[in-house]
C-alpha cells in the first residue's frame, strides 16, 4: 500500500466456537467450495464492523485461501473478477519471499449467480509478476502493471490460462517492488489507454530498452524538463502515439477516465501530512509536489509560503499549478473508477468511486461544476472501524454491482504487514448492490451494431471494450445505431456515441460540428478533445467556442491552443484571457497551459486588447501566471505600485523564480534600486 503514517498493530476479531460451527453447518447447506471455508468465518465477522450507504449491503464474495493479498482487480464481460496478489510484497524484507513460484493472476468466478466465488483459477504465475499493482482485461488481452514492466498476456484459445510467457509493452519503469511504481491501465471511451506511474516510476522505455518519445517530442523522463515525479499518460492499445498528459505527483495510484473522457485520480502526500489530495486532471498540466523550476520538495523555503501544511504541500501558491479539487486529509490511496451504472443510488452514478487503505473506507466525491473547474464533497460507500479491512481497488461488474478488493492487513504503508506467513495470508473480497440484488451478467451480443451498441451501454469497462471495438471495426455500418445512441437522453451514452460517430471515415468533421453546438457543454467538451485527438483544424473550432457562456468549455478552448503558434492563436487566446474574472485559478491555469511556448505572442496580444490589464486583479494574476519576457518588468511595476497591498507582494516576488533571462535581471536590479532610494 502506499506510504503512510497509518501503521496498526491490532489483532483479527476472535470467532466464537458456537459462531464458527453454525458458519460451517451453514457452508454444507450453501455447498461452499471447501478451499474457501477456512477463512470465511473470519471474513463474516469482520464484515459485521462495516458501515455501508444506505440502500445498499455488503457481501462476502471471495476470501483466503482462494486469493491472498489482493492488489488489483478487474471484471470481465462475463462477471468474474481477475485479481492480481501481493503475497511476495516487499522481497527484501525480513520475510522474504512467501511463494517460491511467484505471485498469482487469479480468476473467480460465481457461476450459479448466488453473490459468492465458486470457481478459482490461476491463469499465471511467476516471478515477474510479484505485488503487480495493475490489472486491465481486454478481452483475450490482459494488461499487467509491475515495475519495470506493462506486460501483456493473451488467451487466444480461451482456456484461462496464459498462452505462454508475456511480452513487454513498456519497460524501464523504477519501483521494483514499490508502491510508487506503475499503475493500472484504464481503456478510454476514445479507444485509447491511460495510465500513471508514481514518483518512483521515473521513466519509460520501450519494449526493446529505448527511451520513450511522447508526441510531444520529448523524452518521458523526470528531469524536469518539464516532466517531474509522478505522470499520466495515454497512448493507442499497441502502446503507439504516447501523451505525457499530466506530472509532478507524488503517487498517483489509479486515473479513472469518464465517458466525456475527463480523467481524476487521486495522489498520496508525504507521511503524515494530511495532505491527500483528489485531482481532476487538466491535460498537460503541473500538479505541484516539487518545485516546477529546481525540483526541491514542498518543506523547502519559499517566497509566498502556504500557511497550511497540506496545502503548502503541492506548491498551491506558485504560478504554474493547477489546484486540488478536495484534500481529504491523512490515508493512503489506492483504486479508482468513476460508477458510469444506474444500479447504485442517483448520489454516486457518474462519480469516482475510490478506495483509501489508510482510514479503511471506499468514498464517492460527488462533483459540481466549479467556475472553469469543479468543486466536490465526500460521500461514504463502505467503511469499517476494524484495522484489517484494508481496500485497495474496487471495479464495476457488468450488472453494476461495485466489486472491492481488501488487501486484509493491520499494517499499511512503510513498506511492511503484519501477515508475514503464507500460512496465514488472508484477503478478501467483497461485493456491494442494493439490498436483495440479485447478480446476474447481462447476455453479451456483438453480432449487429444495434446489438453491440447496447453493450456500449454496459457500466462494465471491459464490455465496452468489446462493444467499442465492434462497433469502430463496423464503420459506417453502426452509424445509424450509433446516432440512435447519440439522440438519447443520456450524456455519458451520448458521449460515447460520439466518440465512435467521429472515428467513421469521412465523418470526423461533421460529428465535431455537431457536438460543438449541442446545448450539453459536457458534450462540446468531449468535441473539442476529440478533434483534438484527430488533428482536426483547431482555430475555426475554437473560434466557435471562443465566446461559450460556459467556463469550463472555454477552458478547453485554452488547452486546445497549446499547440498552435499562429496569430490567429494568440489572438484567440486573448479573448479567452478577456473573459478570466481574476479568480478562478482553474480557468487561469488553463490560460498558462494553452499558452506554453507562446507566451509572448499570447501575453503581448492580451495587453493590446486590454491596455489597462495591471490596474485589474484579472490582469495581475495573468502577469503573475506569465512567463514572457516582458513579464519581470510587469511584475516590477505591480510591486512599485504604491496601490498593491504589502501582504500582496510576496505573490509577485515568488513568481520572479519562474522568469528567466536578462530581463528578469534588469527588473531585479531596478527593484534594488528603488529599494536603496
Amino acid at each position: 500500500m502506499p506510504p503512510t503514517s497509518l501503521r496498526t498493530t491490532s489483532h483479527r476479531p476472535l470467532i466464537a466456537p458456537a459462531t464458527a460451527a453454525l458458519f460451517f453447518t451453514l457452508a454444507a447447506t450453501l455447498h461452499l467450495p471447501a478451499q474457501d471455508r477456512a477463512g470465511r468465518p473470519a471474513a463474516l465477522a469482520q464484515m459485521q464492523q462495516m458501515k455501508v450507504a444506505d440502500g445498499l449491503e455488503v457481501t462476502l464474495f471471495a476470501c483466503e485461501p482462494a486469493v491472498r493479498n489482493p492488489t488489483n482487480l478487474d471484471i470481465d464481460s462475463r462477471g468474474r473478477v481477475w485479481c492480481t496478489e501481493g503475497v511476495n510484497y516487499r522481497l527484501w524484507q525480513k520475510w522474504g519471499k512467501l511463494q517460491p513460484s511467484g505471485d498469482r493472476i487469479v480468476i473467480l468466478e460465481d457461476t450459479d449467480r448466488d453473490g459468492v466465488a465458486d470457481s478459482e483459477k490461476t491463469f499465471y504465475q511467476g516471478n515477474d509478476i510479484n505485488t503487480a499493482l495493475g490489472i486491465c482485461v481486454l478481452g483475450s488481452r490482459i494488461l499487467v502493471s509491475r515495475s519495470p514492466d506493462i506486460l501483456v498476456f493473451e488467451d487466444k484459445n480461451g482456456d484461462d490460462k496464459a498462452d505462454g510467457p508475456p511480452r513487454k509493452l513498456f519497460t524501464g519503469i523504477a519501483g521494483v517492488d514499490h508502491d510508487h511504481g506503475v499503475h493500472a491501465f484504464t481503456f478510454g471511451p476514445d479507444g485509447k489507454l491511460y495510465f500513471n506511474f508514481g514518483n518512483e516510476g521515473k521513466q519509460l522505455l520501450d519494449e526493446a530498452g529505448r527511451p520513450v518519445q511522447d508526441l510531444s517530442g520529448r523524452v518521458v523522463a523526470a528531469h524536469g524538463k518539464p516532466y517531474r515525479q509522478g505522470m499520466v499518460f495515454r497512448c493507442e492499445p499497441d502502446g503507439s502515439k504516447l501523451e505525457t498528459l499530466a506530472w509532478n505527483f507524488r503517487n498517483n495510484y489509479e486515473t479513472a477516465v469518464d465517458a466525456f473522457g475527463t480523467l481524476w485520480q487521486s495522489d498520496n502526500d508525504d507521511d503524515g501530512n494530511k495532505g491527500v489530495r483528489i485531482n481532476f486532471v487538466m491535460e498537460y498540466g503541473n500538479y505541484g509536489y516539487t518545485d516546477e523550476v529546481t525540483g526541491a520538495g514542498w518543506g523547502n523555503k519559499r517566497s509566498n509560503l502556504e500557511t497550511d501544511i497540506p496545502l503548502r504541500h503541492w506548491h498551491l501558491n506558485d504560478p504554474g499549478v493547477v489546484p486540488n479539487l478536495l484534500q481529504t486529509g491523512a490515508g493512503s490511496p489506492t483504486g479508482m473508477c468513476i460508477y458510469e451504472g444506474s444500479l447504485l443510488p442517483e448520489v454516486f452514478r457518474g462519480q469516482m468511486i475510490h478506495c483509501d487503505a489508510g482510514p479503511r473506507v471506499v468514498r464517492a466525491y460527488p462533483v459540481e461544476n466549479d467556475g472553469a473547474g469543479y468543486r466536490a464533497r465526500i460521500v461514504d460507500v463502505v467503511s469499517s472501524d476494524n484495522d484489517w479491512f484494508r481496500p485497495s481497488d474496487v471495479c464495476v461488474a457488468p450488472d453494476g454491482a461495485l466489486l472491492i478488493s481488501d488487501w486484509n492487513d493491520a499494517g499499511v504503508g512503510g513498506h511492511y504487514m503484519a501477515d508475514q506467513k503464507l500460512e496465514a495470508m488472508t484477503g478478501r473480497i467483497y461485493r456491494v448492490a442494493p439490498k436483495g440484488h440479485k447478480p446476474s451478467v447481462p447476455a453479451l451480443d456483438l453480432r449487429t451494431p444495434d446489438a453491440a451498441t447496447a453493450a456500449l451501454a454496459s457500466p462494465n469497462h471491459a464490455t465496452r471494450y468489446l462493444a467499442w471495438n465492434a462497433l469502430h471495426q463496423a464503420g459506417a455500418a453502426a452509424e445509424s445505431a450509433l446516432k440512435k445512441q447519440w439522440n438519447s437522453s443520456n450524456p455519458r451514452l451520448r458521449a460515447r456515441a460520439l466518440h465512435l460517430l467521429a472515428r467513421i471515415p469521412g465523418k470526423e468533421s461533421a460529428t465535431v460540428a455537431t457536438a460543438l453546438t449541442d446545448t450539453d457543454p459536457n458534450l462540446r467538451i468531449t468535441g473539442l478533445r476529440i478533434a483534438r485527438q484527430l488533428a482536426l483544424p483547431l482555430e475555426p473550432l475554437v473560434q466557435a467556442l471562443v465566446r461559450d457562456p460556459q467556463p469550463q468549455v472555454r477552458r478547453e478552448c485554452a488547452i486546445a491552443l497549446r499547440f498552435l503558434s499562429t496569430p490567429a492563436a494568440a489572438k484567440l487566446w486573448a479573448d479567452l484571457a478577456g473573459q478570466y474574472d481574476g479568480a478562478d485559478r482553474w480557468y487561469l491555469e488553463a490560460l498558462g497551459i494553452g499558452a506554453e511556448g507562446k507566451w509572448d505572442a499570447c501575453l503581448g496580444a492580451y495587453l493590446t486588447a486590454q491596455p489597462n490589464a495591471i490596474q485589474t486583479p484579472a490582469g495581475r494574476s495573468i502577469i503573475w501566471r506569465s512567463r514572457a519576457k516582458q513579464t519581470p518588468a510587469l511584475l516590477a511595476k505591480i510591486i512599485k505600485d504604491p496601490a498593491t497591498p504589502e501582504a500582496d507582494k510576496p505573490r509577485y516576488f515568488r513568481a520572479f523564480d519562474f522568469q528567466s533571462g536578462p530581463e528578469k535581471e534588469a527588473a531585479l536590479v531596478e527593484l534594488l534600486t528603488a529599494a536603496a532610494k
